[in-house]
């Protein structure tokens, strides 16, 4: 019995160590199943280790470098670059040129410009020297900007400045294998322009980009026009509605401030002349039209007061309605412009039509109360029928006959309107007082018939002078 017991365990033993070998599976404790889920876990955390699987293994990252292969090429850390190159030596040139892509407004209200430009640096820095077997140069965006020295340019007089930054900053680095370093920009500057309207707007006008270093003196940094006047380069798209731009040039100054001293400036100077055909027709041509307007009111009857005093009144207030729209668009200058001079002797011709007419009126007044003053004075008049009956005392010299037409119709015309000239000539008796002869010339329509004339004269005569002068 226990020799078949023991049979039967050897069997059961054999089985158990040759599973494995027939690929059933395998059985183990469940400490051995412990221990290597923990092992698996920890190699997991840690990364891979030596002589485990591939698919474990992870590729280096490059970009966490701690300097990538150009900036070791130029051995950026090698040098300190918060100092201008060839620090305690000569200043160091640092050439400039522009290229102007837009000039976008100019404002007479603000007096500034808006442009838009590339701003190119040209100079040595041996410090960034690299070998190289074919020669090339290479070419950096703004990320290597900030590690190494730049020219520190700002604009004079500026009110607002930006670099683009669309899609990424608008800067380019480029260094060649001696050293030599393009730096260039895409800027926008808003700058003061001082402008002289005493012609506007038959003005030309002379603004000014000025470029300067703000740090170092000329002891440090010699800033000089790449190619002179040659530097400067302008799109030929480039135009604006108001003006004309005549030309471009470049100047180079020395600026002093008494606490740091000497800077070199750079002045880009342009030229723009004023187009007139706009200020034609929103000011000359109407301001014109209503001072020849003002001029009807003279072939009008004087004793039509409902046409012509709205007439007057209505080109006096358009006259003003233009000069006020024109300030509104301009600076307060405490100065006259041209267009000031036209607008202000076009106003005082409207307004003298408007007082002619009030003289017209007034002598009006005066020839009526003169007429009743000689209906008074010669009641007989009234009632002679013929001429025959003026027989006066022959000895009485100096009356004469008169005409009835003048005395018996007197005041009333045939046409039903007043006389334009009248004569009364009065003889008196002289044994009542001294004989006396009295002529009354009273002519109100000399006046309208002279102004006919010398409005319109006068004011030709003015235009002749101001466009003379201010063309």
């Amino acid at each position: 019995m226990r020799a078949e017991l023991v049979v039967v365990c050897l069997w059961l033993m054999g089985a158990a160590t040759s599973w494995p070998q027939n690929g059933g599976p395998r059985l183990e404790t469940f400490r051995q199943s412990r221990s290597r889920r923990e092992t698996l876990r920890t190699d997991g955390a840690e990364g891979p280790k030596t002589g485990s699987s591939p698919m474990f293994k992870r590729s280096p990252d490059m970009t966490k470098s701690p300097m990538t292969k150009s900036e070791q090429l130029l051995r950026i850390d090698d040098h300190d670059f918060t100092m201008r190159p060839a620090f305690g030596g000569p200043p160091i040139p640092v050439g400039v040129d522009v290229q102007v892509e837009s000039l976008d407004t100019i404002s007479e209200v603000d007096m500034d410009f808006t442009m838009t430009l590339y701003l190119r640096h040209y100079w040595k820095d041996e410090r960034l020297a690299f070998p190289s077997t074919n020669n090339q140069s290479m070419t950096f965006d703004s990320r290597l900007v900030k590690k190494i020295w730049v020219p520190d340019m700002f604009f004079v007089h500026s009110k607002r400045s930006f670099i683009h930054d669309t899609t990424t900053e608008n800067v380019m680095l480029r260094v060649y294998p001696d050293g030599n370093v393009l730096y260039s920009l895409r800027v926008t500057v808003t700058a003061m322009c001082n402008m002289d309207l005493s012609r506007f707007p038959l003005d030309t006008q002379t603004c000014s980009l000025e470029i300067e270093s703000y740090a170092y003196t000329d002891d440090d940094l010699m800033l000089y026009w790449k190619k002179g006047n040659e530097s400067l380069d302008t799109d030929e798209r480039i135009s604006l509605s108001q003006f004309l731009i005549q030309k471009f040039h470049t100047t180079t100054k020395l600026a002093f401030y008494s606490s740091t001293g000497w800077y070199n400036r750079l002045y880009i100077h342009f030229t723009l002349r004023r187009h007139i055909f706009f200020f034609l027709l929103q000011t000359y041509f109407p301001a014109t039209l209503m001072v020849m307007l003002s001029w009807v009111s003279f072939w009008i009857d004087r004793r039509a007061v409902p046409a012509r005093v709205p007439l007057g009144i209505t080109t006096v207030l358009t006259m003003s309605t233009i000069i006020t729209g024109v300030n509104a668009s301009m600076p307060r200058v405490s100065y006259i412009k041209a267009v000031d001079i036209y607008l202000w002797v076009s106003f005082v011709f409207v307004f003298l039509s408007v007082i002619e007419y009030a003289a017209v009126n007034y002598l009006s007044t005066v020839q009526e109360r003169k007429e009743r003053k000689l209906r008074e004075r010669l009641p007989c008049t009234c009632e002679i029928g013929q001429p025959d009956d003026m027989a006066v005392d022959p000895q009485i010299s100096g009356y004469g006959t008169m005409d009835f037409n003048m005395t018996g119709n007197y005041g009333m015309p045939e046409n039903g309107g007043r006389p334009d000239r009248i004569l009364a000539q009065v003889a008196l008796n002289p044994q009542a007082r001294p004989r006396a002869n009295v002529n009354i010339w009273i002519d109100t329509h000399a006046i309208d018939k002279y102004s006919r004339v010398l409005f319109p004269g006068a004011y030709v005569l003015f235009n002749i002078i101001y466009w003379s002068i201010y063309s």
